[in-house]
């Protein structure tokens, strides 16, 4: 099954592009809550290129890589990757009079409800839209 999310960033897409894939914004903004954190990321923004980022809970009780193999990447409108697990996220950037909506789909996994990884991952995309828009 497909879930998508969606947030529109009151910035210039340049902006948004940069935050989206520098690893010193990443760790700012990926966290799905405030007791969580990134404590490293990585990015080789290329086909072929792979990225990562370590999250872990702030009290040291858990955390766990995401990384993945960018498949697909047109400047300032999508990147496309595939997980290690083999799932395939898309994230589109269209830009807008209002600002940049930013737009992930991505293939649900079973661990957690269909829910839970909406809720999840939409936390961290406004994360990143309030993160963009306090840097301007």
């Amino acid at each position: 099954m497909k879930i998508t999310v969606e947030a529109t960033v009151a910035a210039p897409v340049e902006d948004v592009w940069r935050a989206w894939t520098t690893p010193a914004d990443i760790k700012r903004w990926n966290a799905a809550s405030d007791d969580w954190h990134t404590t490293s990321a990585t990015v080789d923004l290329r086909i072929g290129g792979t990225f990562s980022s370590r999250m872990e809970a702030k009290d040291g009780s858990i955390g766990f890589d995401f990384a993945g193999t960018y498949t697909r990447i047109v400047e300032h409108e999508l990147i496309e990757y595939s997980l290690g697990d083999g799932r395939v996220v898309l994230v589109e950037f269209a830009a807008g009079g209002n600002g940049v909506t930013v737009r992930e789909t991505f293939d649900d996994e079973p661990t957690h409800s269909v829910e839970q990884q909406r809720q999840g991952w939409q936390a961290i995309l406004s994360n990143f839209a309030r993160h963009v828009e306090a840097g301007r």
